[in-house]
């Protein structure tokens, strides 16, 4: 059995798509590229997919992971072509790796996400995000199917910028073009902070409401480097172990031309 890791994305109006009409797309484009899919055991056996951390419905991503199992081997990148050709635009599949470690799930430790705030001027959201950072806690409220929970959103946050989008006008430009983009790194922990509540802990610390809904976009999701503090491709240990591999591969190679008996 082969497995195969791939990242995908949700752009545009397929960033409103749930994570089950995904799932549903997906599993049509195997069927359309013709991949020798491993199925389940029992009385009611589906394809071997596992989802890693997918991202809110509403919001869009350039970093979201799956992998799939295979009974019979297949090239990555001919296989990342066939799935993307099959899939609608906007579902984007952007790279395929063998899977040759474990733990792909292990490896989403944190997600750099980008939130976009029409009608917000940057000084404004500036002011915010100095304020969140410089608070110990920032406590939010979320109604779950447990009902309301509690929980402070600073601790998972370990980067936190507002910067101006490229092109918006200068400072004295009109109040109704004001955009502000802001930059989050979050850590993936329990319970889980979303973007909407890092927005939920600046108006309560800073009174920032947007007058439109933010446009959040996930800009990618891996390993947490506390050194550098940056997130790293969890697609990486994979492709180093293929490069690495490749070499032995050819140096054990038999060297006898075919049909020679080396008995």
């Amino acid at each position: 059995m082969q497995r195969i890791r791939l990242r995908y994305t949700k752009r545009g109006r397929l960033r409103f798509t749930s994570h089950r009409d995904f799932q549903r797309a997906f599993e049509r484009a195997l069927r359309r590229a013709e991949v020798p899919m491993a199925y389940s055991a029992g009385f009611t056996p589906h394809p071997k997919v596992s989802y890693a951390n997918a991202a809110p419905t509403g919001t869009g991503s350039e970093a979201e992971y799956l992998e799939i199992a295979l009974t019979e081997a297949r090239d990555p990148e001919t296989l990342r072509a066939l799935l993307d050709e099959s899939l609608p635009a906007g579902l984007d599949i952007t790279d395929a790796v063998e899977a040759r470690t474990s733990g792909l799930a292990d490896r989403l430790t944190a997600s750099v996400w980008e939130l976009r705030l029409e009608g917000v001027a940057p000084e404004d959201a500036e002011k915010a995000v100095e304020a969140f950072l410089a608070a110990e806690t920032v406590e939010v409220q979320r109604k779950t199917k447990n009902g309301v929970r509690t929980f402070d959103t600073r601790s998972a946050v370990t980067e936190l910028t507002a910067v101006r989008p490229q092109g918006d006008p200068r400072e004295d430009g009109p109040l109704d073009s004001a955009c502000a983009i802001l930059r989050l790194v979050v850590r993936h922990v329990t319970p889980a902070v979303r973007p909407d509540d890092v927005l939920s802990g600046l108006r309560a610390v800073a009174d920032l409401a947007p007058p439109v809904p933010a446009a959040v976009t996930r800009l990618a999701q891996g390993l947490f480097d506390e050194e550098s503090g940056t997130v790293t491709d969890p697609l990486a240990p994979d492709r180093e172990a293929v490069t690495a591999a490749s070499p032995t591969a050819a140096a054990t190679a038999p060297a006898t031309a075919p049909g020679t008996d080396t008995a």
